[in-house]
């Protein structure tokens, strides 16, 4: 593996975890459109690099979604009974979409991406927030939400968070307590993402050095451990810095995102 992908790795791990220590956002956004553009950079297959991008920024959040849940749980921000009712649902439809990006071609998964990060984008920019109406439903309902949150996360390779607080909110669920129950419902979605990409990548032979299914493993492990070191530096910095401001720089750079990664499979 090239130094320079090696570097590539490192800063890109350091990014997301200061990011998601500051502002309290998933990986994914940042390191999909990343990844897709790092891996067309090394010549990795057109047809597959955000197939890869996505499972490997997947199986990323596993580590990241431990440690967020472990730190709202000592502060008691997880409501467990939302989680184990949600959760059944999440798995299913994490895993099942794994499915159907497998049957995507990167040109639909990136078009389909960018069009989340705008969605995401002009939400963090006009700091929209859902006007909490009703209750949350039955387990039913909670199976069913829980796999459209799933859903799509699996296919935006996120751990919910972009969903799940929007959810909570809306049904009256205080945001301290969404955000960390959205943090241990990220830990399943993250889960069942990565090996629903695996069993999906095994059957597509792309000769490439370290890969398991589409899981890119050098990068999984680099960005992994550089995020986990990073996001207390974010989270330090969260009480000193003008995160509305800052948030409004953030919701412009996943524009610029977007459109790198529509260049970068065309």
């Amino acid at each position: 593996m090239a130094i320079e992908l090696i570097v590539a790795f490192i800063l890109l791990g350091a990014v997301v975890g200061f990011l998601a220590g500051l502002l309290g956002i998933g990986g994914g956004l940042v390191m999909v459109p990343v990844l897709t553009a790092l891996f067309v950079w090394q010549g990795m297959p057109v047809d597959n690099v955000v197939h890869l991008a996505l499972g490997t920024s997947m199986a990323s959040i596993v580590v990241t979604s431990v440690s967020s849940m472990r730190a709202h749980n000592r502060k008691g921000g997880v409501i467990w009974d939302v989680v184990r009712m949600i959760a059944p649902g999440i798995v299913v439809g994490a895993f099942l979409a794994t499915f159907v990006a497998s049957m995507l071609s990167s040109v639909f998964l990136a078009s389909f991406f960018a069009c989340f990060l705008v969605y995401a984008s002009s939400q963090m920019f006009l700091n929209k927030k859902p006007k909490p109406s009703r209750t949350l439903p039955g387990r039913g309902g909670l199976f069913a939400a829980g796999g459209v949150i799933g859903s799509i996360s699996a296919l935006v390779s996120i751990g919910g968070g972009t969903l799940t607080v929007p959810y909570l909110s809306w049904h009256n669920i205080d945001v301290k307590k969404a955000i960390g129950t959205s943090a241990a419902i990220g830990l399943p979605i993250s889960v069942a993402g990565t090996i629903g990409y695996i069993v999906n990548g095994l059957s597509v032979d792309l000769e490439i050095p370290y890969v398991v299914g589409f899981i890119y493993l050098p990068g999984v492990v680099l960005i992994s451990v550089m995020s986990f070191m990073m996001a207390p530096v974010g989270a330090n910095l969260a009480h000193k810095l003008p995160v509305p401001v800052l948030k409004k720089v953030f919701a412009v750079l996943l524009l610029g995102l977007a459109l790198k990664m529509i260049s970068s499979v065309l």
